[in-house]
Order: C-alpha cells, then sequence, then structure tokens
C-alpha cells in the first residue's frame, strides 16, 4: 500500500496480544464488550498472531461470529523459529489461523518476527513464496512482516522483497534512538522503500504508560487530564505513513482511554513534541531493564522463570525505588526452583528477544538484588 492509501485510515489497532484473563483463560465476555466498543468508535484493525495463546480462538467468538466480515479487518502471523521445526510445520499455521478465527481469509498477514538469528529460516522455508501463493488465491489481502533488528538487515529485505505491501516495526518515543531497537532508523528505511508501516509497542509493553516520575510531572503539567499512554500512542500515530498504531489493551478501562484520545485523532503540535523530546531525554537516563514483557523468552526456558516478571519486579526498585513493592512482586514471580539464580545460562532466551536484551545478564542482577 502506498502511503496516499492510508490517510484516511483510522489509527488505532486493537493488538490481541495481552487480552484479559480470567484464571488460565482468556475473558471473551470482556473481549466481546471490548470489540464493540472500538468497532462502534469506528476503528477496524485486529491484529493477532498463531503465536498469542488463546487469541486466535477468542477473537473468533468476540468478532468474526459476531460481526459481518466486511465490518473489520483481521491481521495474523506466521512464525517460523517458534513451534515450526519444519517447512511443513511453518506452513500449517496458516490453515490453523484460518480454522482457529473462522474469518475466511487475512486481511493482513506477516511473516512473523524476523530478526538476525531467524530470517535465514523464511527463506529456507521458502515462506515468501508460499504468503504470495495465499494472496493470489485471494486468501490474504496484503502481506508483510514484523521486525526485530537493525536498518541494515530492514533495508536489505525491502530490497530482497519489493512486494511487500507493509511493514510491522516497533515504535515509540523512549526507543527512538535506542540502538538496540533503532526505531528511527528502521521507520526511515521503511519510508525511503515506500512501505505503509504498522506500529507495534508504542507503550513499550505497558512501560510507558506508567513512566518515571519525572515523565509523569512533565506530562501531566502540560495536559492534566490526558494518560500518559495517550502521548505515548499519538507520538507514534502522528508519524507520517502509519497504518495503524497498535495498543495491547488488557480491559475495558484501557479501551475506554484510547478511544477517548483516538477516537477524533489529532497529531501531536510543536508543543507537543517538545515535552516528547524532554521525555525522551529523561528516559535516556533511565536504568529500567527495557522489557516489553512480550514473552519470547519463557517458551524455552529449562526452568521456567518468568523472566519479564522479574525485569517487572525489578523496575519497581530501579524506577521509583519502591523496594518492598519490587520484593513482594519478585517474589510471586520467582517461586522455589524459578528464581533468578535457577538460570543455566542456556541463553535461549537471548537467542528469542525482539529487544536483545542481554537477559542472563539482568537475571544476575535480580538475583543480586533480591538474594536468590
Amino acid at each position: 500500500m502506498a502511503f496516499d492509501d492510508i490517510k484516511n485510515t483510522p489509527k488505532l489497532g486493537f493488538g490481541l496480544m495481552r487480552l484479559p484473563r480470567r484464571g488460565l483463560l482468556t475473558d471473551v465476555e470482556q473481549v466481546k464488550t471490548m470489540v464493540d466498543m472500538f468497532l462502534g468508535a469506528g476503528f477496524t484493525y485486529f491484529d493477532t498472531a498463531y503465536v498469542y495463546p488463546g487469541s486466535e480462538a477468542a477473537i473468533r467468538k468476540a468478532l468474526v461470529e459476531r460481526h459481518p466480515r466486511d465490518s473489520y479487518t483481521l491481521a495474523t502471523k506466521l512464525n517460523a523459529f517458534l513451534l515450526a521445526p519444519t517447512e511443513k510445520a511453518a506452513k500449517k499455521q496458516f490453515t490453523t489461523s484460518l480454522e482457529r478465527t473462522g474469518a475466511g481469509y487475512f486481511d493482513y498477514y506477516l511473516l512473523h518476527a524476523l530478526m538476525e538469528n531467524n530470517y535465514t529460516r523464511y527463506d529456507k522455508f521458502h515462506l515468501w513464496d508460499f504468503v504470495a501463493e495465499k494472496k493470489r488465491e485471494g486468501l490474504i489481502r496484503h502481506a508483510g512482516f514484523s521486525f526485530h533488528a537493525g536498518p541494515e538487515l530492514l533495508d536489505k529485505l525491502l530490497t530482497a522483497h519489493p512486494e511487500v505491501d507493509f511493514i510491522q516495526l516497533q515504535i515509540n518515543y523512549a526507543d527512538w534512538e535506542r540502538p538496540s531497537v533503532a526505531s528511527r532508523a528502521n521507520y526511515e528505511v521503511a519510508r525511503r522503500h515506500g512501505v505503509s508501516v504498522v506500529v507495534m509497542e508504542p507503550v513499550k509493553g505497558g512501560a510507558l504508560a506508567d513512566p518515571p516520575e519525572k515523565v509523569k510531572r512533565l506530562m501531566k503539567q502540560h495536559s492534566p487530564h490526558m494518560s500518559c499512554a495517550s502521548w505515548a500512542i499519538r507520538f507514534a500515530a502522528s508519524l507520517d505513513g502509519v497504518l495503524t498504531v497498535l495498543s495491547g489493551m488488557s480491559n475495558i478501562d484501557q479501551m475506554r482511554d484510547n478511544l477517548s484520545y483516538m477516537k477524533d485523532f489529532q497529531p501531536l503540535d510543536e508543543t507537543e513534541r517538545e515535552v516528547i523530546r524532554q521525555a525522551q531525554e529523561i528516559m535516556g537516563h533511565s536504568s529500567a531493564v527495557p522489557c516489553t514483557a512480550c514473552g519470547y523468552c519463557r517458551g524455552g526456558c529449562p526452568r521456567h522463570i518468568a523472566i519479564p516478571d522479574i525485569f517487572s519486579a525489578m523496575n519497581k526498585q530501579l524506577v521509583t525505588g519502591q523496594m518492598e513493592e519490587a520484593k513482594a512482586a519478585y517474589a510471586q514471580a520467582a517461586p522455589q526452583g524459578s528464581a533468578a539464580s535457577d538460570c543455566v545460562n542456556c541463553r535461549q532466551c537471548e537467542r528469542a528477544c525482539p529487544q536483545h536484551l542481554p537477559i542472563t545478564e539482568n537475571l544476575k542482577r535480580a538475583r543480586d538484588m533480591f538474594g536468590y
């Protein structure tokens, strides 16, 4: 899709990675309410993936079986390095996703989470050609990929695959200049190649909904009634060439907040951009572990360590100095046998991490901080 095709596209997308839960199961009734609110506000873009537990089945019940097919657009993804040991297994994900969602076809289909240590697997399994074939068959309307690496690889992939309609990039104001994420540099590569951008992690896994206290004060001084999350999402949505900004909403209150400022979206003005620039400077000196809680690190951990939860506990101390709250959160996240000190340094978590975090080093920091 060229940029001219997306000027009037609603800028908010419903990311289905962090759906509300009731115990171990997705709270489908709450998701139904959120879906109806989202569509009622004029938004249409829903984003799931084969590897998001329960997500595709939940959206079938909450969306596909309750609303006309032409009233929404649905995106899902094929992941060739998680749960896909063979080419046959990787390609079967497409059929399984169609069965789970009942959608009939996908408006947007992505090769999932390409980065330095896995992108050749998508070539080895002939998945670019596979997606092109499904597009010719009418089972995919727009094809793209999500990406977690640097601008050199992104330029290489977009040069090799000019057929790509869009790309999904991690873009948020905290990571705009962070070398390990390279939000700005990757965004500029996408612009040069003329592909539309879907933004993921605009709130950095929820971290920018509750940023450091100095950032909160800065934003509240300017706009007392606007949430910190609204600044993050509007920053991403204000960029040229953005198709939509995904927000991984986990409850009705988050949906209500996002709709309050995105229904009649206004790009950041120059004064607001200056607030963002000041926030970026503050965040650049943050000692927080920049984990987005995507959970990819957990799947193959031999000790079943809840890595994102441990990092979240650490950040309570590192960012806000809440040591007692940090200790309580760590105790809940790290039961006997699955604490930071139980890490065996296999580093599979680091190979799976889209943020390229030094996870084992940070687990050692957690061990030293909490004593086990």
